[in-house]
C-alpha cells in the first residue's frame, strides 16, 4: 500500500480526473432515446432462458434525506405512497414476464433503492410471492436487500429469513457521531449492532457494510475507528466508496459544503488509512471492495470469475439483468435500457400497458470489445489485450492507439506493459478507473459528468 506522501503531483492529477465508475460500458450518460419499449420487447422475446437471469427491484423511497446521497429516491414521512407504488411495480414485472419466451430461473435477486427495508414485512412477502409466481430460483441463488438500520425491526428480519434472503447490505457510511450529524444520518453503533444481530438470528448470515470516505469532519483516526467497528460486527464484505460531490446534479449536497469537504490530498489520506486498516482483516477486491477470505466474492476473485454490473462488484454471471422500477437499468447481450426516472411518467407507462423505457443503448461490436477490456481492468487489475481481441475476432492492433495513450501512465508507474498484457500494480489500485478510461471511446463526450477518480 503506497503512503499518501508517495503520490506525486502527476499521480494526484490522474486521481483527480473526472472518469466513470464503470459499472457499465458504455456508461449511462451516453444512453439515448433511440432505445424504446419496442426495442426492449424484442430483446425480452429473444432471451435465452437456458441461462439464469438476474432481477433488480427499485424501491425509491426514504424516510429521511441524507446529504451525501446520489440515489434516485423520494422522501416520504408516511407509508401511504408505498403500497400503490408496489402495485405498479408488480404490474411492470408482469409486463416483462409476458414478453419472455417462457419461465425463467433467477440466480440473483436484489432489492435496491432508496430504502427497500422500508417495506413492511407483509409487503415484502407479497413481492416475494409475486416473484416466485413468475420465476424459479436456481440452487444457492443469492437474494439480497439494502438496509437502513434506522427504523429496522425484528419483524422485518424475520420476514427476510423466512423468504430466503441470503445477504443484507447496510448503509453505515461512518460510525463517528460528528460526521453523522454533518451528513444528516444519525445511527449509533448500538443500532447497527442490533440490526446485524437480528439479521443473523434469522439466518441472514452474509452482511455487507458500506463505508464512505471524503465526508465532512472525517480524520484518519475516525475512519480507522469506523473500520474497527466494522470488524467488531464481523461484516463479511465492505464497500469503501469515495464521496461523489455532484451538487450540479444533486443540489442538496451543497449542504455539506458549510462543514467543509476534504481536498484531494486529504481524501487520499483518508482512503489510504481506511484501506490499510481494512486490509488487515479483508482481501481487497477491485477498486473499492473488501471481503473475508471465505466469502464468495473473494473466491470469485481468486478464480477470475469476478464481475461488475450496475450494483458494483458481483459474483453474478447472468447475461440478462432485468431491472424493475423508475430509473432502473436493465442489461442484456444486445444493450442497456433505462426506465423513466420520473415516478409519474413511469407509472403512466405501466398503467397504459407499456414498458416504461426512457432511453438506452444498443451495443456495437466495438462496445462489446471495450466492455470486456474495461471489466478486466476493474475486476482483475490486468488484461491480456491479445486474448480479448482474439475472443472477439479482431486484430489486437486495434489497441495500438490505446497503448500509446497509456505511456504517460507507464512513466508515472501507474501501469506496467508486457507485450499485449497491461497490469495495474497493487500500489496503483486507486488509479484503476483512470487506467480503464484510456480504453473508453466515449469519454471525451461526457468528461464533466463524472466524479473524481478517488
Amino acid at each position: 500500500m503506497v503512503k499518501p506522501s508517495a503520490f506525486n503531483d502527476k499521480w494526484l492529477a490522474q486521481l483527480d480526473a473526472r472518469v466513470p465508475r464503470y459499472t457499465s460500458y458504455p456508461t449511462a450518460p451516453h444512453f439515448h432515446n433511440g432505445v424504446t419499449a419496442a426495442t426492449v420487447n424484442s430483446w425480452l422475446e429473444r432471451t435465452d432462458l437456458s441461462e439464469p437471469l438476474s432481477l433488480y427491484l427499485h424501491i425509491p423511497f426514504c424516510s429521511k434525506l441524507c446529504w451525501y446521497c446520489g440515489c434516485n429516491t423520494t422522501i416520504t414521512k408516511t407509508y401511504a405512497p408505498v403500497r400503490p407504488y408496489l402495485e405498479t411495480l408488480l404490474a411492470e414485472l408482469a409486463l416483462v414476464v409476458e414478453r419472455l419466451p417462457g419461465r425463467g430461473r433467477l440466480s440473483h435477486l436484489h432489492f435496491g433503492g432508496g430504502t427497500p427495508s422500508l417495506l413492511s414485512p407483509e409487503d415484502f412477502r407479497r413481492v416475494m410471492a409475486a416473484i416466485t409466481k413468475y420465476f424459479d430460483f436456481v440452487d444457492r441463488a443469492e437474494i439480497s436487500i439494502e438496509i437502513d438500520p434506522r427504523g429496522f425491526t425484528a419483524s422485518r428480519a424475520k420476514a427476510y429469513g423466512e423468504e430466503g434472503v441470503t445477504r443484507a447490505s447496510i448503509g453505515v457510511q461512518d460510525f463517528d457521531t460528528y460526521v453523522q450529524r454533518a451528513i444528516h444520518r444519525i445511527q449509533p453503533f448500538e443500532l447497527v449492532e442490533k440490526t446485524v444481530d437480528a439479521l443473523r438470528k434469522n439466518g441472514v448470515m452474509s452482511i455487507n457494510f458500506d463505508l464512505i470516505y471524503g465526508l465532512p469532519h472525517q480524520t484518519e483516526k475516525t475512519i480507522i475507528e469506523s473500520v474497527d467497528a466494522t470488524v467488531k460486527l464481523a461484516a463479511t464484505r465492505v464497500a469503501l466508496f469515495g464521496y461523489a460531490h455532484l451538487p450540479w446534479m444533486k443540489k442538496y449536497q451543497k449542504a455539506l459544503e458549510r462543514h467543509g469537504l476534504p481536498d484531494l490530498r486529504a481524501r487520499m489520506k483518508l482512503a489510504s488509512a481506511a484501506r490499510e486498516a481494512l486490509e488487515k482483516h479483508y482481501l481487497p477486491i477491485g477498486l473499492d471492495h473488501f471481503a473475508l477470505a471465505d466469502d464468495s466474492m473473494a473466491l470469485a476473485l481468486k478464480d477470475h470469475r469476478l464481475r461488475r454490473n450496475f450494483q458494483g462488484y458481483t459474483t453474478d454471471h447472468a447475461s440478462t439483468l432485468i431491472a424493475i422500477g423508475p430509473s432502473a437499468i436493465s442489461a442484456t447481450g444486445w444493450g442497456y435500457a433505462q426506465n423513466e426516472g420520473d415516478l409519474d411518467a413511469w407509472a403512466n407507462a405501466v398503467n397504459d400497458g407499456r414498458l416504461p423505457i426512457h432511453r438506452g443503448l444498443v451495443l456495437s461490436a466495438d462496445d462489446l470489445l471495450r466492455r470486456d477490456v474495461i471489466e478486466k481492468f476493474m475486476c482483475d487489475m490486468a488484461v491480456d489485450l491479445e486474448r480479448v481481441a482474439h475472443h472477439h475476432g479482431v486484430d489486437p492492433a486495434i489497441f495500438l492507439e490505446d497503448l500509446d495513450r497509456l505511456q504517460s501512465l507507464t512513466r508515472d508507474s501507474l501501469v506496467q506493459i508486457e507485450g499485449w498484457k497491461v497490469i495495474i500494480p497493487p500500489y496503483a489500485r486507486l488509479a484503476m478507473r483512470s487506467v480503464a478510461s484510456v480504453f473508453d471511446a466515449y469519454l471525451m463526450e461526457g468528461q464533466n459528468r463524472h466524479a473524481a477518480a478517488v
